[in-house]
């Protein structure tokens, strides 16, 4: 039996080559994204995202926890920056999580973001549709924690939890614009803390002014294939109520909370399930792939081709200041 066909019946270890393969980029995992691809579809994906210290990790396989105590297949994506200098990542969830290990019906994938900017690896996308085409469900996907740019979560989950800790900032903080508008749930962790009401006072403020919530998703995809996510776009914003952010508040510590927090996930999945919304959210989650996929083989084809003299004199051009970068770029594309 082949890789694929083998992690398809279930085998870890294959599902855990698979994802190797993803993340060297190796060109055998074209080939078997492509078997994979018609079995995926079907899991549902939570991101989760926040701050460093919000409490992520320990959230997450809480929520694991209770997705198992109703029986369900969990897969997790955990994925950790990695150091600019040395390449490596310390991948803490695996110590975190590792009561989960043990379970086989939890596929745990910690992996490094290896320099890829937004939150999340370049192979994350392609990781989460092997942990979906092998019977996963739900698939959290939690990112590396690095501030209020994280918006690739958006762009790949179903439905994204926010994670705050009291204490992290002022009431000011709680308005700024960036990673809270992408939150279908926010969750204020560590509630037994004394600020944890402040803090959740400041986000029900934020919440109750907030507006155009509900056309965040379709904001975030680019030009690209715009004719054809414009129809989609337009039929469900007509027949959609926008959605209004939940407010859950969590210790995940000791468990408080969590039953809540999957209740409003639910809740969300409800919602999205009931309108259109979740055809639109898949539609622009799998355009925005095609867009990173195509821009990565132009810039791979467009290198291939560029002879290293001529690159090495219009570097030198312009180290010399006798060209600009935008007319030596123009001149490497022309």
């Amino acid at each position: 039996m082949d890789l694929v066909t083998t992690a398809l019946a279930g085998n870890r270890r294959a599902i855990a080559r698979l994802m190797t393969l993803i993340e060297n980029g190796q060109e055998a995992a074209r080939n078997a994204i492509a078997q994979l691809y018609p079995y995926t579809g079907r899991a549902y994906l939570i991101g989760v995202t926040g701050s460093p210290g919000a409490g992520k990790s320990t959230l997450v396989s809480q929520l694991a926890r209770a997705y198992r105590s109703a029986e369900r297949r969990v897969g997790i994506v955990a994925v950790d920056p990695t150091s600019p200098f040395s390449g490596g990542a310390i991948l803490g969830d695996r110590v975190r999580m590792r009561d989960l290990f043990t379970d086989p019906s939890v596929f745990v994938r910690s992996m490094a973001s290896r320099g890829n900017l937004g939150g999340l690896a370049r192979a994350t996308a392609d990781v989460v549709k092997v942990l979906d085409a092998t019977g996963f469900d739900p698939i959290l996907i939690e990112t590396v924690g690095t501030g209020q740019a994280e918006l690739d979560i958006a762009q790949l989950a179903h439905t994204v939890v926010v994670v705050v800790a009291p204490g992290m900032g002022d009431d000011i903080q709680a308005i700024k614009a960036g990673i809270l508008e992408i939150a279908d749930v926010l969750v204020v962790n560590k509630s037994d803390c004394t600020d944890a009401e402040r803090t959740a006072a400041a986000l029900e403020m934020m919440l109750e002014l907030g507006s155009g919530h509900g056309a965040r998703r379709s904001a975030l995809s680019s030009d690209f294939m715009r004719v054809a996510a414009d129809d989609a776009s337009q039929s469900a914003a007509a027949a959609t109520d926008h959605w209004h952010p939940l407010l859950v508040k969590t210790c995940a510590l000791v468990g408080e909370g969590i039953a809540e927090l999957v209740e409003a996930i639910a809740h969300h999945r409800q919602y999205l399930e009931t309108t259109q919304e979740l055809g639109l959210r898949d539609l622009t989650r799998l355009v925005n792939e095609l867009e990173r996929i195509v821009r990565d083989d132009l810039m791979k084809a467009l290198l291939n081709g560029i002879d290293q003299v001529s690159l090495s004199d219009l570097v030198a051009r312009v180290v010399a200041r006798e060209i600009d970068p935008q007319t030596a770029a123009r001149q490497l594309i022309g």
